[in-house]
């Protein structure tokens, strides 16, 4: 297949550039790299079957070639980059996710849309199931993520209903592996980066919030296998193994042989409570869960840290 990836030089884009290619399809990588990294995808570059373009999705999107799948996973995806970024974040969810959605149009192409488990907001539906509708605060701190997906969502059923398009929705719940940024905000490479420098791991609040984490190579089979499905309504991917913010500190501090501490700050606004995905769906219709649990996935993660 010829796909056209956008955010393919960002963390899980990457990966996803790897697998496809592994398998024998050609990409276009799109990035206009505000959160991306070359790095990300430089070993690709001499590959016949990557090409890489510097592009913001926001604008007209031009691809002369045939493109048979349009994989759109353009945005800030974390909170320190979503607040610092946060026009640019709610374009890319709603400019991005049209013109996204044009080239798969015009090219007759299926379409993947990365939605998020941030959909849902500070759910008070336990775990998240797909028929839930969410609790977002629309005007708070992480409202231009949370509503830029919301819409994305919206806008790619509206095509799937008007013009007949072949559209999935990857609903990702916490992914974690190599290529994470260090200066990403979110827990796991932050805890990182804190340890191997022997510093406090910042955890806010009293540590009790829950995260469910999945690691990337779970993740990109479970979105190859979407990809391939005939399924077009949301589906959650993630893990559903359920841990405290301050357990997995505590289990990075001990993985790394660090000698920090845990610092404890306030607990910014809107942060979840609690978060973990209903994955029956995925189960059922995809026939994927995740396998790597998460000792396992920490160790990959720090050897790919290491190799990098």
């Amino acid at each position: 297949m010829n796909i056209l990836l956008t955010g393919g030089a960002g963390f899980i884009g990457s990966h996803l550039c790897d697998f496809l290619i592994a398998k024998g399809n050609k990409v276009i990588c799109l990035d206009n790299l505000i959160t991306g990294k070359i790095e990300n995808v430089s070993h690709l570059t001499d590959n016949p079957n990557f090409r890489f373009v510097k592009h913001d999705v926001t604008t007209h999107i031009d691809i002369e070639e045939p493109v048979d799948f349009v994989l759109h996973f353009a945005s800030p995806a974390s909170p320190v980059d979503y607040i610092k970024y946060p026009i640019q974040t709610l374009k890319v969810g709603s400019l991005g996710t049209h013109n996204a959605l044009g080239v798969a149009k015009a090219k007759n192409a299926k379409f993947l849309l990365a939605s998020t488990s941030e959909i849902y907001g500070d759910p008070l539906v336990h775990p998240q199931r797909e028929d839930y509708y969410g609790n977002v605060n629309a005007v708070g701190p992480r409202g231009v993520y949370d509503e830029s997906k919301r819409f994305a969502e919206a806008i790619t059923m509206a095509y799937h209903k008007v013009h007949r398009l072949d559209t999935k929705i990857a609903r990702i719940f916490n992914t974690y592996g190599p290529r994470m940024r260090e200066s990403d905000g979110r827990a796991i490479p932050n805890f990182i980066a804190q340890a191997s420098a022997n510093e406090p791991l910042t955890v806010y609040g009293n540590g009790t919030q829950t995260r469910s984490f999945c690691y990337i190579d779970d993740m990109i089979e479970g979105l190859y296998r979407l990809m391939m499905s005939d399924v077009n309504e949301p589906i959650n991917l993630g893990n559903p193994a359920e841990v405290t913010i301050l357990y997995l500190a505590e289990e990075i501090i001990s993985l790394t042989g660090s000698k920090s501490r845990i610092g404890f700050e306030p607990l910014p606004e809107d942060d979840p409570k609690v978060r973990c995905p209903d994955i029956t769906r995925a189960k059922k219709v995809l026939k994927w869960e995740p396998r790597i649990q998460l000792k396992e996935g920490l160790n990959l993660t720090l050897r790919g840290k290491k190799r990098g």
